[in-house]
């Protein structure tokens, strides 16, 4: 890329050029956006970042959502194997947590 092309997309964009993602990386965070890509698991993300301790338990996420305790249960999971939160057996509870790396890596995609 010429450097003229490249203080163009920086004037354009209004952010400093950087390096193309390389194929790997795009993989990864096409993984992460296809995790978030569905309204159901945002919101499940913003209500468990506004809980305390960005931990919520899932008998309390299920209302919330105001879907059936199997649907959550699956977006939960979908959320947790991209690695966005973190799975805890509490007695007989599931509770989830944040993990904040990788929503930062979401994050600066776009920065």
């Amino acid at each position: 890329m010429s450097t003229l092309l490249e203080g163009a997309i920086g004037k354009c964009c209004g952010a400093p050029v950087r390096a193309p993602l390389d194929r790997a990386e795009a993989q990864e965070v096409a993984g992460l956006l296809r995790a978030v890509s569905d309204p159901a698991r945002l919101q499940l993300l913003s209500i468990i970042r506004s809980a305390d301790e960005c931990c919520a338990c899932v008998a309390d996420l299920t209302p919330a959502l105001g879907l059936a305790q199997p649907t959550v249960s699956h977006h939960l999971k979908v959320l947790t194997e991209a690695g966005l939160l973190t799975r805890e057996r509490r007695g007989h509870q599931a509770w989830f947590a944040l993990v904040p790396e990788r929503l930062e890596q979401i994050g600066r995609i776009f920065a």
